[in-house]
């Protein structure tokens, strides 16, 4: 592992920063990701068809196990966490597998998913760490892209207001101006507005949207008064998990990609505070991935990854300091601990929620694009491999039922097009460029 020292002083990563500003830039960095955070459990909330009382549920898990999660990566103990500045949050390469899963075989099968893969993260993740050169810029990048793109309809269907397309109040001229304003809203802040308010342009798209709906009539807050202050996350709320072998090994999949994104975080990460990544530390970023992705199974959660938009705050702000995302998870926690606030989240306006969607989700597609900028197209076949990859994953995302004539455990892994289209990318780059050379993390 890099030396925390420098001589004698301490490396920024490893600095303590006074109580007051370990809060303020800790809350910056929970501002800047509390949109991408509660998106998950609402989705797969609003596809399980679960009811207001399910969903607060499902955001205080939530947010008490990114809390834990953050805390993990951050402090680190014995193998496990990275101990950088790496905030947790569910990744969303897991929505789409975790409904179809749900739809099958129960939420507990969710769960049952989620604990087995992370356990499988756990202990993998010394030899993944060996595999990264399976995984060259041009795979990532191409992911990246492919995880945008499959989420984009999630968010058109929120701007029509969350029901069937069929039904006469999908998309009425009401439910288009309040995710369009809400639109509008995200765009004007993330331009005009500078550093912090321009991070969390989301999030303020989000309040004024609603508070526009409120005044319109469009949203009712009367669950937040029914719901309590104080609450305790308790593990297998919604029963005991259970084992179904295709969803296990959908969310296995899963979590190989989470791998890839969570080593390009890590990475990047450490470029930024100046302490080089080797395979040693990467195996205890990962190690640490899994071990949250378990405790999230535990608490009725999801599967955790690090927070792409967070590694771009760390460059804005160059504050270095672990000790600051590890004051970001203890805020998380208390969040997760407050009703209430999940009360009020459950409360936007699916329209609201379509409109900062659709620049949430595209932010992701453009991530993926800027990844791919980097990427040599000249004299290989890359262009190719990025081609098909996506147009793979596009393939039940055009004919959602395409691969319905298949066997059930088959289906849980081909009907995601995120999890078809990175195996795709995996294996076109094995036929068409082969393994390569050494990867981006040396050995130390």
């Amino acid at each position: 592992m890099s030396e925390n020292r420098t001589g004698n002083s301490i490396h920024p990563v490893d600095e303590m920063l006074p109580l007051s500003k370990l809060f303020a830039y800790g809350l910056q960095h929970v501002l800047a990701m509390y949109a991408g955070a509660v998106a998950v459990p609402i989705i797969v909330a609003q596809a399980m068809h679960l009811t207001p009382d399910q969903l607060i549920h499902l955001i205080n898990a939530d947010l008490f196990t990114c809390g834990i999660a953050t805390l993990i990566q951050t402090l680190g103990f014995w193998k496990v966490g990275a101990r950088i500045p790496m905030i947790q949050g569910v990744t969303f390469a897991s929505v789409t597998p975790m409904i179809l899963i749900g739809i099958e075989h129960g939420i507990t099968a969710i769960y049952g998913a989620i604990i087995l893969a992370g356990l499988f993260t756990f202990f993998i993740a010394p030899w993944f760490s060996r595999l990264i050169r399976f995984f060259p810029p041009v795979v990532t990048g191409t992911i990246i892209t492919i995880i945008g793109i499959t989420l984009l309809p999630v968010s058109v269907r929120w701007i029509g207001g969350g029901g069937s397309p069929s039904s006469p109040d999908f998309a009425n001229p009401m439910h288009l101006f309040l995710a369009f304003i809400t639109l509008g809203i995200v765009i004007l802040v993330y331009r005009y507005g500078k550093g912090f308010v321009s991070n969390i342009a989301v999030l303020i798209g989000l309040i004024c949207g609603t508070v526009i709906a409120m005044v319109l009539g469009q949203t009712d807050f009367a669950e937040v008064g029914r719901s309590d202050w104080f609450g305790i996350i308790t593990p297998f709320s919604f029963g005991f998990p259970t084992f179904d072998v295709g969803s296990v090994i959908s969310m296995i999949i899963v979590m190989l990609v989470v791998m890839v994104e969570t080593t390009g975080d890590c990475i990047a990460i450490g470029e930024i505070v100046g302490k080089p990544i080797g395979r040693k530390n990467l195996a205890q970023c990962l190690r640490a991935d899994g071990l949250s992705t378990f405790i999230g199974g535990v608490f009725n959660s999801f599967p955790y990854t690090a927070f792409a938009q967070n590694v771009g705050l760390i460059a804005v702000t160059r504050v270095k300091s672990r000790f600051v995302v590890a004051g970001s998870g203890i805020i998380l926690i208390a969040l997760g601990l407050f009703p209430k606030m999940a009360a009020v989240v459950a409360c936007i306006p699916n329209s609201v929620l379509g409109g900062a969607g659709l620049a949430m989700f595209g932010m992701i597609i453009a991530s993926g694009i800027r990844a791919l900028s980097k990427v040599d197209f000249e004299g290989n076949y890359n262009l190719m491999l990025v081609a098909v990859s996506i147009g793979i994953s596009m393939i039940t995302l055009t004919v959602p039922t395409f691969f319905q004539n298949f066997p059930d455990a088959a289906k849980i892994i081909l009907q995601s097009g995120i999890t078809l289209g990175s195996l795709t990318a995996v294996v076109l780059n094995l036929i068409l460029n082969g393994v390569g050379e050494e990867a981006a993390v040396e050995e130390e």
